[in-house]
Protein backbone atom coordinates (compact mmCIF):
# COMPACT_ATOMS: atom_id res chain seq x y z
CA UNK A 1 0.00 0.00 0.00
CA UNK A 2 0.92 3.63 -1.01
CA UNK A 3 0.33 6.40 1.84
CA UNK A 4 -0.10 9.84 0.71
CA UNK A 5 2.42 12.38 2.61
CA UNK A 6 0.94 15.17 2.07
CA UNK A 7 -2.71 16.62 3.01
CA UNK A 8 -4.21 20.01 3.11
CA UNK A 9 -5.29 21.38 6.48
CA UNK A 10 -7.78 23.75 7.13
CA UNK A 11 -7.69 26.24 10.00
CA UNK A 12 -11.49 25.82 11.92
CA UNK A 13 -11.06 29.55 13.19
CA UNK A 14 -9.82 31.36 10.04
CA UNK A 15 -10.38 28.84 7.13
CA UNK A 16 -6.82 29.32 5.67
CA UNK A 17 -6.15 26.17 4.38
CA UNK A 18 -2.41 25.23 3.53
CA UNK A 19 -0.92 22.18 1.90
CA UNK A 20 1.64 20.23 4.27
CA UNK A 21 4.33 16.90 4.21
CA UNK A 22 2.98 14.52 6.89
CA UNK A 23 5.72 12.70 8.72
CA UNK A 24 5.51 9.11 7.61
CA UNK A 25 6.60 7.49 11.71
CA UNK A 26 5.14 9.81 13.95
CA UNK A 27 0.99 12.24 14.68
CA UNK A 28 1.78 15.68 14.96
CA UNK A 29 -0.39 16.66 17.94
CA UNK A 30 0.41 20.67 17.39
CA UNK A 31 -0.12 23.00 14.43
CA UNK A 32 0.51 26.52 14.38
CA UNK A 33 -1.97 27.99 11.21
CA UNK A 34 0.01 30.26 8.62
CA UNK A 35 -3.51 32.45 8.14
CA UNK A 36 -3.75 33.55 12.02
CA UNK A 37 -1.53 31.99 14.33
CA UNK A 38 -4.22 29.49 16.09
CA UNK A 39 -2.68 26.45 18.13
CA UNK A 40 -4.58 23.80 16.70
CA UNK A 41 -4.87 20.55 18.39
CA UNK A 42 -6.64 17.25 18.11
CA UNK A 43 -9.96 17.16 18.07
CA UNK A 44 -11.47 14.63 20.90
CA UNK A 45 -10.91 11.25 19.89
CA UNK A 46 -8.42 12.40 17.01
CA UNK A 47 -4.96 11.11 17.57
CA UNK A 48 -3.29 14.48 15.58
CA UNK A 49 -3.92 17.67 13.59
CA UNK A 50 -4.16 15.95 10.54
CA UNK A 51 -6.90 13.65 11.23
CA UNK A 52 -8.10 16.17 12.95
CA UNK A 53 -8.55 18.76 10.49
CA UNK A 54 -7.20 17.94 7.42
CA UNK A 55 -8.17 15.94 3.84
CA UNK A 56 -5.70 12.78 4.50
CA UNK A 57 -5.56 11.42 7.56
CA UNK A 58 -2.12 10.99 8.53
CA UNK A 59 0.55 7.84 7.35
CA UNK A 60 -0.26 5.45 10.46
CA UNK A 61 -3.33 6.02 10.67
CA UNK A 62 -3.57 5.27 6.52
CA UNK A 63 -1.65 2.28 7.40
CA UNK A 64 -3.89 1.30 10.14
CA UNK A 65 -6.94 1.56 7.96
CA UNK A 66 -5.48 -0.45 5.38
CA UNK A 67 -4.75 -3.58 7.72
CA UNK A 68 -8.23 -3.44 8.35
CA UNK A 69 -7.64 -1.90 12.39
CA UNK A 70 -11.00 0.17 12.05
CA UNK A 71 -10.04 2.05 14.86
CA UNK A 72 -7.53 3.88 12.84
CA UNK A 73 -5.55 4.99 16.35
CA UNK A 74 -2.19 5.30 15.33
CA UNK A 75 -0.73 4.72 19.27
Amino acid sequence: MTTTLSSTITCPFCGHAKLETMPVDCCIHFYECTGCGELLSPLPGKCCVFCSYADVPCPPVQLALAAGDASGCCG
